[in-house]
């Protein structure tokens, strides 16, 4: 079943999604080379507490409280020793609960210059998503999203992930409805004011098969392509869509 959301509950995660934001915006700021992915994980969560709030990974078993993803893991990185170096990119997941109600948001930062092709990426899939939120009008259906990124990411030659899917926020991290990120238009539920989703497209520059690590999180491109993830937290209102996470 799908939530809708009441007028003080969309307060709530506006809160919510304001501060996850701004701890996303402080990690991405902290990206360099020779900045190790645990690092980032414990400034994460520093700033989680000192907000009063909850990491969102540990709740399901996840061994960090940040996902940390470098070039070809896609998503669910798990923070460790490994050491960023110019050329590369990381994505960065970050999930946690205010006063009940989470906030999830997620980019991919360069790690020093990287080259024209990766910044393409990076480019596309942040696009991509604005293309998405765009179809997040009450009436449309959930499919007109999905097709919308698939779209606009394979005309310019890269592939969605099919594997993992955007979804409902709430008081639960993860609530219907699921959000694919390819699929056909007008299919799926009609949308609805007082839908809360988190959208969130993975790109990658050649296939978008993905395979799980043995850590039983990492999931990586089959073929060891670049993957890109960036995610929003939305609100859909009278008037079209909120980005709470903006």
């Amino acid at each position: 079943m799908i939530n809708l959301k009441s007028k003080s509950e969309i307060e709530l995660l506006r809160t919510s999604c304001k501060i996850v934001s701004e701890i996303l915006q402080t990690l991405g700021s902290k990206v360099a080379p020779g900045v190790a992915t645990e690092e980032l994980d414990q400034l994460a969560e520093q700033l989680i507490q000192e907000q009063g709030g909850k990491s969102a990974p540990p709740e399901v078993g996840f061994p960090g409280n940040i996902c940390v993803s470098v070039n070809e893991q896609v998503v669910h990185g798990i923070p460790g020793k490994l050491t960023l170096k110019s050329g590369d990119i990381v994505s960065i997941d970050v999930t946690a609960a205010f006063d009940g109600y989470y906030g999830d948001t997620a980019a991919t930062f360069p790690v020093g210059k990287i080259s024209e092709k990766t910044q393409h990426l990076l480019d596309v899939t942040k696009q991509s998503l604005f293309e998405g939120i765009k179809k997040a009008v009450e009436g449309n259906r959930l499919g007109d999203i999905s097709h919308t990124i698939q779209s606009y990411v394979e005309k310019h030659g890269f592939s969605v992930v099919r594997d993992f899917v955007g979804h409902g926020i709430g008081k639960e991290m993860w609530e219907e409805p699921q959000i694919p990120n390819f699929g056909l238009p007008d299919r799926g539920p009609r949308l609805k004011k007082g839908m809360v989703l988190a959208i969130e497209p993975m790109v990658n520059v050649g296939n978008y098969a993905v395979k799980v690590l043995d850590d039983g999180w990492t999931a990586v491109t089959q073929d060891r392509s670049l993957s890109a993830h960036f995610e929003h937290t939305i609100v859909i209102l009278d008037d079209g869509a909120e980005i709470l996470t903006r």
